[in-house]
């Protein structure tokens, strides 16, 4: 049976399973318009530039590239001709693998690409094996969006995403950088910081996340925290204790002098007799 082929455009592999699709081309089950496969040199290979993905497990790396000494590797990467050399499309981890295994030269198929297509790719195939954290994630759709101009809708359509997926993943980036790097160190989570999204003051919330990786708070508790400061608490005071306050307040006024009310009973303060005569003065007890 003929291999499938896929146009230049590549348009009918967005909305699909885009990770699959990569890895049938690269296992040589399907074919693009202009397809080359050799062996190139690894020093000729430049990263890709839109790889959206910035935080690579080293033990992970470290398993691999053990794996590639022994045993070679199986799956070329996904290269284009670039300017100088080549450009690398998909196949990051083993291309760093190699590196560290050594090799001098890796298996690669070369397509014809265009920088859209990389960039949509790559992000595509980070999202569908779940290798992004959601910082990474947030920052590739918007490095799409400024790019070709996409409305949150057409890069919801052409990732496969929500639209609200979208907005609710953008609106991360708000967010202060230590607090984005709390997220990308896994010490923090999307549930974590979404939460803290609906405080204002950048200050308030570093402090808050400082306090919820220091407690190891749970993503309920930092939303209740939240809460607590948007919505405080307001005490209800006692209307008698308000009349009362508005009693003392009147007395003092008219005795010029302290005035206690407690308990069915008003005490007025005085320094001294002068001072006990003007008060009685006042309550028409004594002759001027």
């Amino acid at each position: 049976m003929e291999n499938k082929k896929l146009g230049k455009g590549l348009s009918s592999i967005f909305g699909q399973d885009v990770s699959k699709i990569l890895d049938d081309i690269q296992n040589g089950e399907v074919e693009t318009e202009h397809q080359e496969q050799k062996k190139i040199s690894i020093d000729q290979i430049r990263p890709n530039p839109y790889q959206p993905r910035k935080v690579f497990d080293p033990e992970a790396l470290k398993e691999l590239s053990n794996s590639i000494s022994q045993h070679g590797v199986f799956t070329p990467v996904l290269v284009k001709k670039g300017i100088r050399g080549y450009d690398l499309i998909a196949g990051e981890r083993r291309l760093r693998a190699s590196k560290m295994a050594g090799l001098e030269e890796i298996p690669a198929i070369i397509v014809d690409f265009d920088d859209q297509q990389m960039m949509e790719i790559a992000l595509l195939e980070n999202i569908q094996r779940e290798d992004l954290n959601v910082i990474e994630e947030a920052k590739a759709y918007e490095n799409l969006i400024n790019r070709f101009q996409y409305t949150q809708e057409q890069l919801a359509h052409r990732v496969g995403k929500s639209r609200e997926h979208i907005t609710n993943t953008l609106r991360l980036l708000k967010l202060p950088e230590q607090v984005q790097n709390y997220v990308v160190n896994r010490q923090l989570s999307m549930g974590h910081v979404r939460a803290l999204l609906a405080l204002k003051d950048k200050e308030r919330i570093e402090k808050i996340a400082q306090k919820a990786i220091d407690q190891n708070l749970s993503v309920r508790k930092v939303e209740q925290l939240v809460k607590d400061i948007n919505h405080p608490k307001v005490i209800e005071k006692n209307p008698e204790d308000i009349y009362l306050k508005e009693a003392k307040v009147k007395l003092e006024e008219y005795f010029k002098t302290g005035i206690s009310i407690s308990s069915h009973s008003i005490s007025i303060h005085f320094e001294d007799k002068e001072d006990l005569n003007r008060i009685l003065e006042l309550l028409n007890l004594i002759e001027e």
